[in-house]
């Protein structure tokens, strides 16, 4: 265990510590299957390895430089002891017989290393695109204000992405809650692109077909432009300049808005 890395192999836990020389025992009883001629090793010997590996969180969490100098420094065991058996028994095997167990080593760590890197590059991937996901979700929650009106405030850049998840969310949140009167606040919106802004008026559409009135607020400049771009009429839609402004003109005692 290394201590001034930053990952698995510099944990101070036992029970890490523990699960790792298990994984690592592992790793060593199928690798030296190379060595048994007689023995039935494959590629498809790592996979399951490999997959539980990257499964890991302790892994997911360490750098894959850290992972691969740890299989470099564990071939360079091998590739030692290779040598020392060699200069022991250097009557008995031929230089070409050195060689061979040289290179056999050296593919199987290579083809090891880049089934792994891909495979921890899916998983990473898909662990990061699932707390985006997740961010997206919390960062845009829709607030209650009263049993009539509630408010969904956006703040940050929007990506056609988080546009689609968050408005999918949107209208089956307001659909399971009843929402009737639904006020979007843009204030904390920098920029709209032409397809988000798009995808904006989609959902207050969407939003009228399941019976939520939908009122804007903060919409600045450059987003206003952006829909008058695209065509989009504002006439029919209450716009307030902010949530202030809406709320002091909104009547907590009716729906319509």
């Amino acid at each position: 265990m290394d201590k001034d890395k930053n990952g698995i192999c510099s944990s101070r836990s036992d029970v890490k510590a523990s699960i790792l020389k298990s994984q690592n025992q592992q790793f060593h009883e199928i690798f030296i299957e190379i060595f048994n001629l007689e023995g039935e090793y494959t590629e498809e010997s790592f996979h399951y390895w490999i997959d539980n590996i990257t499964s890991d969180q302790p892994h997911l969490e360490t750098p894959l430089y850290e992972i691969i100098e740890e299989f470099l420094s564990n071939q360079q065991i091998y590739l030692n002891h290779i040598k020392k058996y060699f200069e022991q028994h250097g009557q008995e095997l031929s230089y070409k017989e050195y060689s061979s167990y040289v290179e056999i080593v050296t593919d199987t760590f290579t083809s090891i290393i880049v089934k792994f890197s891909k495979k921890n590059h899916m998983k990473s991937k898909q662990l990061i695109q699932a707390q985006s996901e997740l961010i997206t979700e919390l960062s845009s929650p829709i607030i209650t204000l009263n049993d009539n009106i509630s408010l969904l405030p956006l703040v940050g850049e929007i990506d056609t992405h988080r546009a689609q998840v968050v408005f999918t969310n949107t209208i089956e949140i307001c659909s399971s809650q009843n929402v009737e009167c639904l006020l979007i606040d843009l204030s904390g919106v920098p920029i709209l692109d032409t397809m988000v802004a798009n995808e904006l008026f989609q959902l207050i559409k969407g939003l009228r077909l399941i019976g939520t009135r939908t009122s804007l607020c903060g919409v600045k400049p450059g987003i206003a432009q952006t829909a008058v771009h695209l065509g989009i009429d504002f006439e029919g839609y209450k716009v307030y300049s902010s949530i202030a402004k809406a709320l002091a003109k909104l009547d907590f005692t009716t729906i319509d808005i």
